[in-house]
């Protein structure tokens, strides 16, 4: 059973290529159960997500391609949204999108109070960092956002080391105390390809803590992460040899927020 719930839509403004694209050629690697999560809207770094005034339509669109899709007998579409979580600034999340009538949130930090520390134009930052600080305060946001209760899936685990800036190993402890979170919350974490396009050219999470994730009892599932239609699937291989390597031989997927359980 192929998985990939993680794909975006140009209403996220750094995407290119339609839904039906994306699904054609899903459609042409085999894959089963196809999701979109493109950038929900909040009032906070709006050139890089969808308006408020756009998650209407965004919903309407591809619900209608999944009913399209499930009558011509093709895979199974399912509708969801990446929300960005910024600790400490809780606020900005949108009513709208945490109780849309959507099959999963992907909860993501890509944020350090305003610092947007995976997009390129912001990279000189890192040098004026302290990568030990910012590692632990983004295990700290990932944790809050695991305890939110708003969210069915954790994007990107350690989506800082995107740069090649990896986790200390001086914050074992607080990643851990991370993971514990997530377990307790019932959510599952995505095995992402988009780190093999990166910089890091390694999936999120990595080996390591994907290891530790199955040792909680955490679920997985996967995402390409995809922004244009050549990355969608890319690397899928790769992240099931993981996923196995790691000891996992299921994943979820998500109907209405509700978890289902298939095999590899």
């Amino acid at each position: 059973m192929r998985v990939d719930l993680h794909n975006h839509t140009p209403l996220c403004n750094h995407a290119q290529g339609e839904p039906e694209e994306f699904v054609a050629r899903a459609r042409e690697l085999g894959i089963d159960i196809y999701g979109f999560a493109c950038h929900a809207p909040m009032r906070f770094d709006e050139c890089y997500r969808m308006g408020l005034a756009d998650l209407p339509g965004y919903l309407a669109h591809i619900k209608a391609l999944r009913a399209a899709t499930k009558a011509a007998g093709g895979m199974e579409i399912l509708c969801g949204l990446e929300v960005d979580f910024i600790h400490g600034k809780e606020e900005l999340l949108e009513s709208s999108v945490l109780d849309a009538e959507i099959d999963y949130l992907i909860g993501s930090v890509h944020f350090l109070d305003s610092w947007g520390f995976d997009n390129p134009e912001f990279i000189g930052e890192y040098a004026k960092r302290d990568m030990v600080q910012c590692w632990a305060q983004y295990l700290e946001a990932i944790t809050a956002m695991a305890r939110s209760g708003h969210f069915q899936i954790v994007g990107h685990l350690d989506l800082l080391k995107v740069f090649g800036y990896h986790m200390p190993e001086s914050l074992e402890s607080k990643l851990d105390y991370a993971l514990e979170v997530i377990a307790e919350s019932n959510m599952s974490i995505e095995i992402n390809a988009a780190g093999l396009r990166k910089q890091v050219g390694e999936i999120y999470p990595s080996p390591a803590i994907l290891y530790k994730a199955r040792k909680c009892g955490i679920p997985i599932t996967f995402g390409s992460d995809a922004h244009n239609i050549q990355q969608v699937g890319a690397g899928y291989e790769h992240c099931i040899e993981i996923a196995r390597s790691a000891g996992y031989e299921e994943c979820v997927i998500y109907r209405n927020k509700r978890a289902y359980t298939l095999p590899l």
